[in-house]
């Protein structure tokens, strides 16, 4: 079981207690500890041992505290001791939002309370020089402590879907992050209060990402630097009782965080980017020369309040650097057919909900918004052949069809099967699916298939009778969309699948069974393809509208020469194939290697233990010679980290493969702008649509050795070559 666990010496001040250090986590793949619904439990209070003292004396032993630590603490003009008629921040107490005798509101009584005990802390590590207060105070809380709640919540992310296999909620989830190293820490807390420190080493930062607890009170802190952001798993940060004038918008990466205390500052300003830590509970803001809007909004709503203002009213930030594209081989031969082929996993929008995506503005989050920046999006890129996963039934047939028809594009389209049990219209086009959109003037479409993957599965004579079968594969009804298209032009047939599988880390089996129905029916769909008729040369140059759906001649402009006859293929192989879609499934997986090797072993870790017919008796395998489009630019500069990225999960997980035997990839769409990333904890956002990016490869036709062509009717040059 993966996740960090409390134990005996959890709370080390630096040191990993005996244990190696973890990965350095680096910009821009992120992990948290976080499920994949967003559901988190508030991190317990903690209450330390107070000293009784008698109320009329505390306001005098404050002050005389609080002077003595002017002696050797630089303290801020503005922060004075507490006192219940003491005026902060310059105006009269905050601590009571209403006139003087009513009592505290719940706001201000909890924000005293932790002003309180920040205050009692920082007099015990400065009049009695004992730092490391927080460490000191909780050792017996970590002693023979289990994994916390969220450690458990985190290292099975499949059991938050467990209760949900079935109807809409399957689908509201989305995959997270795990932290698998086998050297992982079993402490998550850092104390490094009380030391008179005047900045923190980055080492902090870049080493120690699995810190959910930091504790920087009482220190001569001026700035925090902006590596505090890589602390993603952060849940409770204090940097009370410092000099710090500013907090740095780099910390909205920390979207995990419940408790942020800057007590006794001189922050004026709050930076808008802090909307993004929708998790945030609490708020220590008092000692601070706040702006009185803040204050105000603070005393009298709350820190909940506050950070929905800032989320909601903060600018547009400027835009990333456009993505570039990446040239995979120079000097391609113009002879050679190419095709832009584009993936995109465009969130549909039952699911583009603030509960799932609390770090993102609701206007940024609407789909009249997003439907518009995926249009632009795709448009821009003119893609010939668009593979598209979460499209609704909905936004199929009255935004993508007839929008993209204006640019030249029909569509495919299937939803999800669970759409077969419902009756109500409205209901069924709620229901997402895979489509898939192609240029109507480039090519033709010859035939299209629909891969229910649980059908299939229940109906193969070595899996109906298995349990895995029903209690795993059958409860997702995940699919893939096959199509198989000539081009008008060269005659040259080619083969595109679009498939979305589950999401979920538990069902890696579920996955590997799915890609493997994927690929047999691929395999039996090929080989009919062998034998398709050829297109006889006058339908070629006819169209059916998209808009109208009226039969049409294409125009000199859209046909530039003759058309020649379609292309013959001997055998399932020799069809260029592509293989797009969202697989849920990163490097090293089941997945992955069936696809890339062509076969996965029965005592592949993914299968080990499950009963799935022929699969685990004999393992897994397809005919095709194929390899990832970005296997190219695998572990390099131009690599894709990611190709979903929220503040629970980053990983590439999107993919186009290629058959290498009849295609070849010569550009690439590269990643985005990493140095923007910095400040965004997740997408959806106003310059990114989706929680997945967009993926594109554009490729040639490999120059064939038989030029065969397919002979019959009315063909005019029958076997004369084919341009590709």
């Amino acid at each position: 079981m993966y996740g960090p666990q409390q134990g005996h010496n959890s709370r080390l001040n630096g040191v990993p207690g005996g244990r190696g250090l973890g990965p350095q986590m680096m910009y821009p793949t992120y992990v948290q500890s976080q499920g994949s619904h967003q559901q988190h439990h508030s991190h317990p209070q903690q209450h330390h041992h107070s000293i009784q003292q008698d109320h009329a004396a505390h306001s005098s032993a404050a002050t005389a505290a609080l002077n003595q630590m002017t002696g050797g603490f630089p303290m801020s003009t503005s922060a004075t001791p507490f006192t219940p008629n003491s005026r902060q921040n310059g105006h009269t107490p905050a601590s009571r939002n209403g006139p003087p005798g009513q009592p505290l509101s719940e706001v201000m009584a909890e924000q005293n309370r932790a002003f309180k005990e920040s205050e009692h802390a920082h007099s015990i590590m400065t009049d009695q020089h004992q730092p490391h207060f927080f460490a000191r105070a909780k050792a017996n809380e970590n002693r023979g402590v289990g994994p916390t709640l969220s450690s458990i919540t985190a290292s099975n992310p499949g059991d938050m879907g467990a209760s949900a296999l079935n109807g809409d909620d399957e689908d509201r989830g989305r995959p997270i992050n795990l932290d698998e190293s086998e050297d992982r820490q079993d402490w998550q807390s850092l104390d490094l209060s009380g030391q008179g420190l005047r900045a923190v080493s980055l080492t902090v930062f870049n080493r120690y990402a699995f810190v959910e607890e930091l504790y920087l009170p009482s220190n001569n802190l001026t700035y925090l630097p902006s590596e505090i952001g890589q602390l993603r798993k952060l849940r409770h940060l204090d940097v009370s009782f410092n000099q710090l004038t500013s907090l740095p918008p780099e910390l909205c990466m920390c979207t995990p965080l419940r408790k942020l205390l800057i007590f006794n500052n001189q922050i004026r300003t709050l930076p808008s980017e802090l909307g993004a830590l929708h998790l945030l509970e609490f708020l220590g803001w008092q000692g601070n020369p706040l702006d009185g809007e803040l204050t105000k909004r603070l005393s009298e709503e709350g820190t909940k309040s506050l950070i929905n203002h800032l989320k909601e009213s903060a600018p547009v930030p400027m835009p990333p650097q456009p993505r570039a594209m990446i040239p995979l081989q120079e000097e391609v031969p113009p002879s050679l057919e190419h095709i832009r082929v584009l993936s995109w996993n465009t969130l549909c929008d039952k699911y583009a909900t603030s509960q799932q995506y609390g770090y993102t503005p609701a206007s940024a989050l609407s789909w009249e918004y997003r439907s518009e920046s995926i249009l632009r999006e795709m448009r821009h890129r003119d893609a010939d052949i668009m593979c598209l996963q979460e499209t609704s039934g909905e936004s199929f047939d009255n935004f993508f069809t007839p929008e993209l028809a204006k640019d030249d594009y029909r569509g495919v389209f299937w939803p999800k099967t669970r759409v077969s049990h419902m009756r109500d219209k409205t209901e069924q086009g709620l229901v997402d699916g895979c489509s898939i959109f192609y240029k109507n003037t480039k090519y033709i479409l010859l035939d299209k298939q629909l891969i229910d993957f649980r059908q299939t599965a229940i109906n193969r004579p070595d899996m109906k009778a298995t349990e895995d079968v029903f209690n795993r594969v059958m409860p997702k009804d995940s699919i893939g969309v096959l199509c198989f298209f000539e081009s008008r032009l060269t005659g040259a047939r080619f083969i595109v699948v679009n498939a979305h599988l589950c999401w979920e880390g538990h069902l890696a089996d579920v996955k590997a069974v799915q890609t493997g129905i994927l690929m047999e029916t691929v395999t039996k769909m090929s080989e009919r393809f062998t034998r398709k008729p050829a297109v006889p040369i006058s339908e070629k140059k006819l169209l059916r509208l998209p808009t109208t759906d009226e039969v049409t001649e294409l125009t000199p402009d859209d046909l530039p020469e003759p058309p020649h006859p379609s292309q013959d293929y001997r055998t399932n192989t020799d069809i260029p194939l592509l293989i797009c879609g969202d697989y849920n499934s990163t490097y090293g997986s089941s997945v992955y290697d069936l696809l890339d090797k062509g076969r996965v072993p029965p005592d592949h870790p993914d299968l080990v233990g499950h009963s799935y017919g022929n699969f685990t008796r004999d393992g897994i395998s397809h005919p095709f010679s194929l390899r990832s489009a970005y296997a190219h630019v695998h572990k390099t500069a131009d690599d894709l980290s990611f190709t979903n990225y929220t503040s629970t999960y980053s990983g590439a997980i999107d993919y186009i493969w290629y058959s290498t035997n009849s295609l070849e990839a010569i550009q690439l769409l590269g990643p985005p702008d990493y140095e923007f990333l910095k400040r965004v904890p997740g997408f959806p956002n106003y310059h990114f649509p989706s929680d997945h990016i967009q993926i594109m490869a554009d490729f040639v036709f490999k120059a064939r050795k038989d030029k065969k062509a397919l002979g019959g009717g009315d063909q005019g040059r029958t076997g004369s070559p084919s341009r590709v």
